[in-house]
């Protein structure tokens, strides 16, 4: 196994837990992770990856990536919440990452519901709804990162085992 493949297995794990964890790019790596397999040139047994493959998933990848700033902010606005409801979550979500993965959720729910409650002055029942239209789209964009993110890790073994 050659450096490059090496570097294509961390990418490609990296980016699964970057689909996760705030701050890392997890999608965006794990196309690194495929761009490492292309030039180390060991495909096992799988169907070469070509330059249209990496072109595809490029653009897969970018899409997936802008996606996830703005599906967040529509869940919270189609519910009625407002840019402090996403801020919130986002914060939140940063506040949980030091606790478990279920402090992370909650983090996000709970700075959701602060976010439009205290700073943008909504009432109880409107910040619950709002709170929970953010978190929606936290988990929405979430899944779409892991999806891809995990489909590109699944080249790269497939490539390099």
């Amino acid at each position: 196994m050659t450096s490059l493949e090496i570097f294509a297995i961390i990418c490609g794990v990296l980016g699964i837990i970057g689909s996760i964890v705030p701050g890392l790019p997890g999608p965006p790596l794990s196309w690194v992770g495929l761009l490492l397999v292309f030039f180390a040139g060991n495909r096992g047994d799988c169907d070469p990856i070509s330059t249209n493959f990496l072109l595809i998933w490029l653009a897969i990848t970018t899409i997936v990536t802008i996606l996830d700033y703005v599906i967040p902010g529509w869940f919270a606005k189609t519910t009625g919440g407002h840019k402090e409801a996403s801020w919130g979550a986002i914060i939140g979500l940063f506040a949980g990452i030091f606790l478990t993965p279920i402090g992370m959720l909650a983090g996000a729910l709970l700075g959701a519901f602060i976010g439009e409650f205290y700073f943008a002055q909504q009432d109880a029942m409107h910040s619950v709804k709002a709170s929970l239209g953010a978190f929606l789209g936290f988990i929405f964009s979430t899944g779409l990162k892991l999806i891809a993110a995990g489909i590109m890790a699944f080249y790269i073994f497939k490539a390099i085992i």
